[in-house]
């Protein structure tokens, strides 16, 4: 069916056609991705960026087709999740750029957009690859160009336009060469392809077929597991019987907190999902409502002064209100052999003392709290609004490398890495709740970075980005940071010597491949150095032991391993002793990292 011209709805419902046409194909697109690390996720990422930008577009409607384009471009910003993700976002934030103001699309205006769609990814890119998603998106748009002086009917110029995509997909092969050497496509290109199968599909009324045969398939190198946990509840009831039956311990989250937070002065909208997101970090039961300038917020936690200080960010805090369930719990316990009558005063009892906070003024991170609860409202505590000089956000995996970064003074550590890229949203709102003049950022993971970035143009305050591409780098930075110092000194500082710090890493192959002329077999143990892998054996140790030689082929002095959760203690035992022997100058460290995926993390530095 022709088609001249697509308003604010009928964009939005193509659009709606290519995000579902990439999420019926996540995992295909997640089986071809090894560039630029085999971490197996492009698939996830780019879906996790396309629904957060379909999400705002259903929420915020229009039928302007520049206003829908400006709202989609907000969400998949915001959204954005991995080096893939970070691109789609660019390049339809380039798009709502070219259409802005217009109220229907056209095809000169189609083919205009998609190519300022390329020129802004391509800008925010500092080294473009090809064979990449770029390359795929810049041919298809650059046909597009050409095509529209061909036909206005936006079918048959589209039908042109992904054709071009799927051609240009196919000779990734050839631009890149890790794509040829494992027979695959780029999965970033084809996660742009399906999206435009969708807007094909929409624009024929599903009368579309694909005459090209699809692309090679491909299972990750890489092994991916869940690293999801359900923390504990604590049961609903509510007389003293059924409260015996639960130890007080089980009381996950134990601080019962209410308060408000008073907007009226801040004229920028409150960052419901980002506070919500924090909260939920380390706490349960949280209710958010915001009405008129006051926002009531609840939340059972385990850290009420992370809480306040988080809350304080956003504004005027009054009537706090926090009671340590775990004491009730015990009090409960006391009177269980109390009558009806006793108990039920014991409630009496609670109920009125709930309007007196009950703080524990001895928690760790709890700063100036008492004077917040003590202070009357038309006086606030100046000290509370205090900014320190630096604050220092990492992104880290495992309980294990966490706890390491915090001794190093790492004041929020994000949790992701491989397969769980925090989005753009969530570095900014952890930037936005620190109350520091300066913030540090470190990824400590290529796929990461881009986002990074973007979160740090995004922030109301400096934020610079320490590339790290790897927890043992992350950690090198951090010592290498001093509070007394300047910015310039200690950016120049931690980059030198997160850059002299050669990482390795242990995981297990799932499939048969031959990369750099060494030959994988699916169920072996492959060695990574930096970004190539460097050995494959049949066995853990062996893996180890090669990839550990190859790292120290140039000498090095300290051999740091961080080890994860599927680390044998024996074996690890073992092979420090190994690395003793064959290499006596070398001073080894070893921390129980607790990372998921692989095994062995190594660090070596001169």
């Amino acid at each position: 069916m022709s088609k001249r011209f697509l308003n604010g709805k009928e964009w939005t419902a193509m659009i709606l056609a290519g995000a579902e046409r990439l999420s019926g194909n996540v995992e295909q697109i997640n089986a071809l991705n090894v560039f630029p690390v085999p971490d197996g996720d492009t698939g996830t990422n780019m879906n996790l960026t396309m629904s957060a930008g379909v999400a705002e577009l259903k929420h915020k409607p229009s039928e302007e087709v520049g206003r829908a384009a400006e709202v989609l471009s907000k969400g998949l910003l915001m959204g954005a999740r991995g080096n893939s993700g970070v691109i789609l976002s660019q390049l339809f934030r380039g798009f709502a750029r070219a259409i802005s103001g217009q109220r229907e699309l056209t095809v000169p205006l189609f083919a205009n957009a998609l190519q300022q769609g390329v020129d802004t990814a391509y800008k925010a890119v500092v080294k473009p690859v090809e064979g990449t998603i770029l390359t795929v998106a810049r041919e298809a748009a650059r046909h597009g160009l050409t095509a529209a002086r061909r036909t206005s009917d936006l079918t048959e110029w589209m039908l042109e336009v992904h054709a071009k995509a799927l051609e240009t997909l196919a000779r990734t092969q050839e631009m890149l060469p890790i794509l040829k050497q494992v027979g695959v496509v780029d999965s970033g290109g084809q996660g742009l392809v399906y999206i435009y199968e969708g807007f094909v599909s929409y624009l024929s009324d599903g009368n579309f077929t694909i005459s090209t045969p699809e692309p090679i398939e491909a299972k990750p190198v890489i092994t991916q597991k869940s690293t999801e946990t359900l923390a504990p509840r604590l049961s609903g009831a509510t007389n003293v019987a059924a409260q015996s039956k639960i130890t007080t311990e089980s009381i996950a989250f134990p601080y019962d907190m209410e308060f408000f937070i008073h907007r009226s002065s801040i004229s920028s909208p409150f960052p419901e999902r980002t506070f919500r997101q924090y909260l939920e970090r380390d706490g349960d039961s949280i209710i958010l409502i915001e009405d008129e300038g006051i926002v009531k917020v609840h939340v059972h936690s385990r850290r009420p002064g992370d809480v306040m200080n988080m809350a304080l960010t956003y504004g005027e805090i009054t009537h706090i209100h926090i009671l340590n369930m775990q004491e009730q719990h015990r009090e409960l316990l006391a009177q269980k052999s109390h009558s009806e009558t006793g108990i039920s005063s014991l409630a009496q009892s609670n109920t009125q003392e709930s309007s007196v906070p009950i703080v524990d003024y001895s928690l760790p991170g709890v700063v100036n709290l008492p004077s917040i609860a003590a202070a009357p409202e038309s006086e606030p505590n100046p000290d509370v609004y205090e900014l320190a000089p630096y604050g220092i956000v990492v992104v880290s995996v495992g309980d294990g490398n966490a706890e390491l970064f915090n001794s190093l003074g790492v004041d929020i550590v994000l949790s992701g890495g491989q397969s769980m890229n925090p989005s753009t949203e969530d570095l900014l709102g952890a930037i936005q709740s620190l109350s520091a003049h300066h913030i540090f950022l470190l990824p400590n993971n290529p796929n990461i970075i881009m986002a990074a970035k973007q979160a740090a143009e995004l922030a109301d305050r400096p934020v610079t980005v320490i590339p790290t591409r790897t927890l043992p780098q992350g950690m090198a930075a951090m010592l290498a940071f001093q509070e007394s110092d300047s910015e310039t000194s200690n950016t120049e500082r931690m980059t030198k010597a997160f850059e002299q710090v050669v990482t390795g890493s242990v995981t297990q192959a799932v499939r048969d491949t031959e990369m750099d002329g060494l030959q994988i077999k699916a169920g072996h143990y492959i060695g990574i150095k930096d970004k190539t892998i460097v050995a494959s054996a049949q066995t853990q140790a062996e893996a180890c032991r090669d990839l550990l030689t190859e790292l120290l082929v140039s000498g090095g002095e300290i051999v740091t391993i961080l080890t994860g959760e599927d680390a044998d203690a024996e074996q690890t035992d073992q092979l420090e002793q190994w690395l003793s022997e064959k290499y006596p100058n070398a001073e080894v460290e070893v921390h129980e990292g607790g990372q998921p995926l692989y095994p062995y993390l190594f660090a070596v530095e001169p």
